[in-house]
């Protein structure tokens, strides 16, 4: 079963949308499961980020250099998840990188108790 070609202008009009679509801004947590501690990050594309991040840690090339030893260790000890999404608002005003820091330091604390 072959699927139909989208035309030139499908392909146009589909790369535009998800080159303005809203990203995936928020909170994340590497967590190592059998310490119990979790690292809690936020970013304005939270799927990437943690991408990136394991990327960095399977080449081993993160420069946080205490996590990248304990992954050379035992890398099934974590774990990775998205905590928390911001959504878009309809406020062109509204301050994304606050509502990231505030949502950091909420997840941080509650982690941290």
């Amino acid at each position: 079963m072959t699927t139909p070609s989208l035309s030139s202008a499908d392909r146009r009009a589909a790369a535009r949308r998800a080159r303005d679509a809203f990203p995936p801004m928020g909170v994340y947590a590497i967590r190592d499961r059998v310490a119990g501690r979790a690292r809690v990050g936020s970013s304005r594309n939270v799927h990437a980020t943690i991408n990136r991040i394991g990327f960095e840690l399977r080449l081993r090339t993160h420069p946080d250099k205490a996590l990248q030893a304990e992954w050379n260790a035992s890398p099934d000890r974590y774990s990775f998840e998205v905590l928390a999404l911001v959504k878009e608002r309809d406020d062109p005003a509204f301050d994304y990188a606050e509502e990231l820091r505030t949502l950091e330091a909420l997840y941080r604390e509650e982690e941290q108790a």
